[in-house]
């Protein structure tokens, strides 16, 4: 983890979404504490906690006076401070920047949300929503579609947007990794990807911040 500051904390642990931010300021070299609560272990529904987020979820940012939830809204905060001079990628144009925000609202829309917290919901979770195989099994199915999908664009780009490393790849090794908990069958472009890119060493230390107590 890099150096704690006072001014910057990120409350969230154990899960693909606490995941982004932590491995985002750690890409960036951003100096913060860190607070490995989890997604269900009553931490999120203190007074404490509430009076931070009303939402009640993880990841939470607090800088100086800015409050901040959602995973991608926090990483992309922090890209716009800290980017500079990291070698991150950043979009320079509109155009550029139109197309990260295309490959990041398409991966969190139909990877993570429409299929694979649809999984979790039935598969982890299902003592509180219920199981549907038939859910499960159609959103693997789903998973499998958007893959061929990407695996194409990767065939002949190392990164998704810019020929850069990005939140873009942020957003969608997050998802690949989640993918491969539930034992998802992942092209080989995709699978070459996802192993190149876990070898960055921001990617390690961020893993073992946000995996290390508790479990996805």
């Amino acid at each position: 983890m890099a150096t704690a500051c006072e001014e910057t904390t990120i409350w969230g642990a154990g899960t693909t979404r606490t995941f982004r931010p932590i491995w985002t300021a750690e890409e960036l070299g951003v100096r913060y504490n860190h607070r490995p609560i989890g997604p269900r272990t009553g931490e999120t529904t203190t007074d404490e906690y509430t009076r931070l987020n009303r939402k009640q979820k993880i990841p939470f940012l607090k800088d100086a006076s800015l409050d901040l939830s959602e995973s991608v809204a926090i990483c992309r905060y922090l890209v716009g401070k800290h980017a500079a001079g990291t070698g991150f990628y950043v979009p320079d144009s509109p155009e550029t920047r139109a197309r990260e925000d295309e490959w990041i609202c398409y991966t969190y829309g139909e990877l993570d949300e429409t299929s694979l917290y649809v999984i979790r919901r039935h598969e982890d979770l299902k003592a509180i929503y219920g199981e549907a195989p038939t859910a499960v099994d159609s959103a693997k199915a789903y998973v499998a579609r958007h893959f061929a999908v990407i695996e194409k664009h990767l065939d002949s780009n190392a990164y998704l947007v810019g020929g850069q490393f990005g939140l873009a790849d942020i957003v969608l090794i997050s998802c690949l990794d989640w993918a491969v908990s539930y034992r998802i069958e992942m092209p080989a472009a995709l699978h070459e990807y996802r192993e190149r890119i876990r070898r960055r060493p921001a990617y390690q230390r961020a893993f073992k911040t946000n995996y290390q107590s508790t479990k996805r």
